[in-house]
């Protein structure tokens, strides 16, 4: 009897026709080799990534895994018709498959809803034995326990020089916007540390820097204390995403430090306590606020990576020029200047919905809807005006003047490393200020209508 075969494939947002994918910050798609990983050895794995490499349709595959975000949907979609023109059953998960189950089950034999490392391979089996359900819904919370993500289907592709680790899931607080509480309920779960640090032990030698891709890795700040001690021995450099909340407790930021954090990715959001409010982020201006915080985070020698959101309805157009000189001001390593997007199934979304201010029914389907467009009504400005503002303040906090005056911060220049690649990331960042703009959502070469599954 032949092996079963499982093609995974990672979709990019879209393409313009005749036109490369855009190749800037390719890392490997973690929950690709998560999935790969937890699949049966009996099984053949092929893994594709559609930024990067065309997609073998007429290679013969037995069901084909595809997981969703929002943003790439369309695309999903595209590529889940082609496969299913060929008889091929398609299955899809991730989190616009949580938001949006019943959507993403139009285009697809079966869907996942919810964390997968308990229904997966039960998916593989009723796949093999031509019993596959149209639903597989996860309850609860998934213990993350014996996760070793399967790096090998990454061979002879170029990503990033990055290791993307998963320590944590989820996050406690509940911001308006944010698709992660949606999914999680505001519940965060963690792996054993032991887990981790085997991970880490094994990828270190290719690696040179680690990217801890937890939703918030200070969530809990008991057990990340417990797993920064244990970091330590490893001599490892490392970055995360964290909330501010965190800077103000000394004994976490030293941990930080002696554990190899070489930064953290924090959501400022706004300058704007109404907008903060709104946000369900009060807890950004707690003991003292953003200066305080970042005192501390300067006395510690820690690099930020600022990010601010544009679109609530304090913001005028007068709300960016601040935002960029507080991000000049504390001297951020990089930072985001971004418009608020409504994501499907967040508190957020059903809000301007019932406000009536949603520009589409649902923006990520739609043919006039592309990358960076604004989907909804801004009360303090005009669509059209949002975006060019937050283009703007890109362009200006990536400016030359301000790259060279950031980069001769101490904080900055503080770690060899560090310092050496901050030219290069900021020079990226200074050629990706546009380079999205208007970008399509799908491949615009693509023919035909979507092939419903049912």
């Amino acid at each position: 009897m032949s092996r079963f075969r499982l093609t995974i494939v990672h979709p990019c947002v879209g393409r313009k026709p005749g036109q490369q994918y855009i190749r800037t910050w390719q890392m490997e798609p973690l929950p690709a080799a998560t999935l790969a990983g937890l699949t049966p050895a009996a099984v053949d794995v092929r893994f594709y990534d559609d930024r990067m490499e065309e997609i073998p349709f007429d290679e013969p595959t037995d069901l084909v895994a595809i997981s969703v975000e929002t943003y790439t949907a369309r695309r999903a979609y595209q590529i889940a018709s082609e496969f299913r023109k060929r008889r091929v059953p398609v299955v899809m998960g991730g989190f616009h498959a949580s938001l949006c189950p019943e959507e993403v089950g139009r285009y697809a034999e079966s869907v996942v809803v919810g964390e997968a490392e308990l229904l997966w391979p039960e998916v593989v089996d009723d796949a093999r034995h031509g019993r596959l359900r149209p639903l597989y819904r996860a309850t609860g919370r998934t213990p993350l326990d014996g996760l070793r993500p399967d790096r090998s289907i990454f061979r002879g592709k170029r990503y990033l020089p990055v290791g993307l680790v998963e320590a944590g899931r989820g996050c406690h607080f509940q911001c308006e916007f944010c698709a992660v509480q949606t999914v999680f309920e505001a519940t965060q779960t963690r792996r054993p540390i032991d887990d981790i640090l085997d991970e880490i032990r094994a990828l270190r030698n290719d690696k040179k820097l680690f990217f801890f891709v937890d939703d918030n890795i200070t969530s809990n700040l008991r057990q990340a204390k417990e797993f920064f001690r244990a970091l330590i021995p490893l001599h490892v450099r490392w970055v995360s995403q964290a909330s501010i909340n965190a800077a103000h407790d000394e004994e976490f930021l030293d941990l930080l430090v002696r554990s190899g954090c070489q930064g953290v990715l924090i959501g400022f959001e706004s300058l704007e306590p109404a907008n903060l409010a709104l946000m369900n982020k009060r807890f950004n201006t707690a003991r003292g606020g953003f200066e305080t915080a970042l005192a501390n985070l300067r006395r510690h020698g820690i690099r930020v990576y600022g990010t601010f959101i544009f679109g609530y309805d304090g913001d005028t157009p007068e709300s960016f020029a601040p935002a960029v000189a507080f991000a000049e001001e504390h001297a951020f390593y990089i930072a985001a200047f971004n418009h608020l997007t409504p994501f499907p199934g967040t508190p957020l979304y059903a809000r301007l919905q019932a406000e009536g201010r949603l520009l589409y029914d649902a923006w990520w389907l739609d043919d006039r809807y592309s990358y960076n467009r604004i989907p909804f009504t801004p009360r303090g400005m005009s669509p059209e005006a949002l975006q060019q503002a937050c283009l703007q303040a890109r362009r200006r906090f990536y400016g030359w003047t301000s790259i060279v005056r950031r980069s001769l911060d101490p904080v900055n220049r503080g770690n060899a490393f560090m310092w050496r690649n901050f030219y290069m990331i900021n020079a990226l960042h200074r050629q990706d200020v546009s380079l999205r703009d208007h970008y399509p959502l799908g491949d615009q070469a693509w023919q035909g209508p979507l092939l419903p599954a049912h």
